[in-house]
């Protein structure tokens, strides 16, 4: 079926006709949206934990004005959401102006939540102001947690990132119909929807079907299969069954994230098993699979494998204070704590004494938020950037260091600060909080001045900064006000400067 906008568009209803059907939308403040768009089947029934297979074409017009239901998720942080249906594989789209000879950049965004939560129909992630900048945005769903994710028998790996690049392929096929070039996608994310980032980077599968990639708070943790497969057993004998497709098949979708939250609440048990990853607690994240993911991110990037592809990537200053008020050991961390985040977190076997002696004026709670924010984002954040260039690609660094005024103001630049930054939405969804009750003049211009940097860069490559490079460390400091200085935390790169990040492994007993 040709890719063609409707003969008839209404003005408010427009009409548009992808690969599998009709689709209607609505009108919102001079955008035409279109919601809860499939990209791929259910996957469910026969389809479970299988591959994302082409969605099926309809007959007349479909509406497309409410949001997919979120898939399956942990409730872990109180965000579990009851699903209305299991066509949780859907996206969806603002457009300026759905035309197939518009040529609009796209900007494609893939959510976070540590890959057990999340989703598009958030209302922070309404990308009504993003879009009004002349940007095609498309926002979508994929399946978390053990559906996504877990390593199972009989299973592909990273299910969750195959959804991905099924959505993306549907960008590739349908986008130009609203309006979008499909020569000119960008992927953007954050937290794991900016890991999601630099596993597609890293994919195969995904060669080609984006020009230009943002990856906002990088996580470190990918998992070996061993690793996986190991966690992915925990959950499924708290289930009673065995972690192979037809043992979890036989558990409904919706009692899956319980058994993730059930593994998340005891990780520190396995400690000696499952190592660093028990202290935040990640009881799922990108599997290094030799196959969907070859290789790790930075080792991909830096052998090449994204060279031909433009990366804007960056981090918060204070990526884990955020994690140390949900935690209830904000303003409180013991030196205990501190001792042992230092011990699990900080590289080599002597790491400890070397953050200590780096940072020698450091008090234990300053010295626990920095090894956990660097070993979490930060340091993966920079070694991308380093990676790209390594692999004789080019990348653009930058670093939120704006305190966030809200919930008293003690949060500084927090993990998950830059999201209503980016979208604008000041005023809604939870991560709002962090912006404070009504947003300031400053909180508007930098959030303005951010969204004309991500759109910029989908638009022709160029953030308004220089490129990052090894001999100079460039990075756009986000501020009031802001400007692009070397690299703020050479600290932790020295320290950092010779990890490589590779896959977690099983430890089977063996502590570091």
């Amino acid at each position: 079926m040709a890719v063609t906008a409707s003969s008839k568009p209404s003005e408010s209803e427009p009409e548009v006709r992808t690969t599998a059907g009709v689709l209607r939308g609505g009108r919102e403040a001079g955008l035409a949206v279109f919601r809860g768009i499939p990209f791929a089947e259910p996957p469910v029934g026969a389809l479970r934990f299988a591959a994302p297979q082409p969605v099926r074409s309809w007959d007349g017009v479909r509406p497309a004005v409410s949001y997919g239901p979120p898939p399956p998720q942990s409730g872990v942080l109180g965000s579990s959401e009851d699903a209305a249906g299991d066509d949780w594989l859907t996206i969806n789209v603002w457009t300026p102006q759905p035309d197939p000879a518009a040529g609009l950049p796209v900007m494609v965004w893939i959510p976070g939540g540590g890959y057990g939560m999340g989703h598009s129909g958030l209302p922070e992630y309404d990308a009504g102001h993003l879009a009004g900048s002349g940007t095609v945005v498309v926002t979508l769903n994929y399946r978390l947690g053990i559906e996504g994710f877990a390593q199972i028998d009989g299973a592909p790996a990273n299910r969750g990132l195959l959804d991905q690049v099924a959505a993306l392929q549907w960008v590739r096929d349908n986008i130009r119909a609203f309006g979008g070039d499909p020569d000119r996608v960008t992927v953007f994310g954050q937290s794991a929807g900016g890991g999601s980032v630099a596993a597609l980077l890293a994919m195969p599968r995904a060669a080609g079907l984006f020009r230009r990639a943002v990856a906002q708070s990088v996580p470190g943790t990918f998992f070996s299969p061993e690793l996986a497969a190991d966690i992915a057993a925990a959950c499924a004998a708290e289930l009673g069954v065995r972690p192979t497709v037809s043992g979890l098949s036989a558990v409904a979708p919706a009692r899956l994230p319980a058994a993730g939250d059930a593994i998340l609440a005891k990780m520190t048990r396995w400690r000696e098993r499952w190592g660093p990853i028990t202290h935040r607690p990640i009881p799922f994240a990108p599997v290094v699979d030799g196959d969907v993911l070859p290789a790790t991110p930075w080792q991909a990037l830096a052998d090449g494998a994204a060279r031909d592809v433009g990366l804007l990537v960056g981090h918060t200053r204070d990526e884990h204070r955020l994690f140390s008020l949900i935690d209830g050991v904000l303003g409180q961390v013991t030196h205990e704590q501190t001792e042992t985040a230092l011990h699990l977190l900080a590289p080599d076997p002597d790491g400890a004494r070397r953050y200590r002696e780096a940072f020698p004026a450091a008090a234990d709670e300053e010295l626990y938020e920095l090894v956990n924010a660097d070993w979490l984002f930060r340091m993966p954040s920079l070694h991308l950037a380093d990676a790209q260039i390594a692999g004789g690609g080019r990348a653009h660094l930058y670093e939120l260091t704006w305190s966030a005024p809200g919930l008293g103001g003690g949060l500084g630049a927090c993990h998950g600060l830059e999201v209503p930054l980016v979208f604008g939405n000041l005023g809604s969804g939870q991560p709002a909080m962090l912006i404070g009750d009504p947003p300031s003049p400053a909180a508007e211009e930098l959030s303005a001045r951010i969204r004309g940097a991500w759109t910029a860069f989908a638009a022709h490559g160029d953030p308004g900064w220089p490129p990052y490079d090894a001999a100079h460390r460039r990075t756009q400091l986000f501020d009031t006000p802001s400007m692009v200085t070397a690299y703020p935390e050479e600290t932790s790169r020295l320290l950092w400067q010779n990890h490589t990040f590779p896959a977690l492994p099983l430890l089977v007993g063996r502590l570091r």
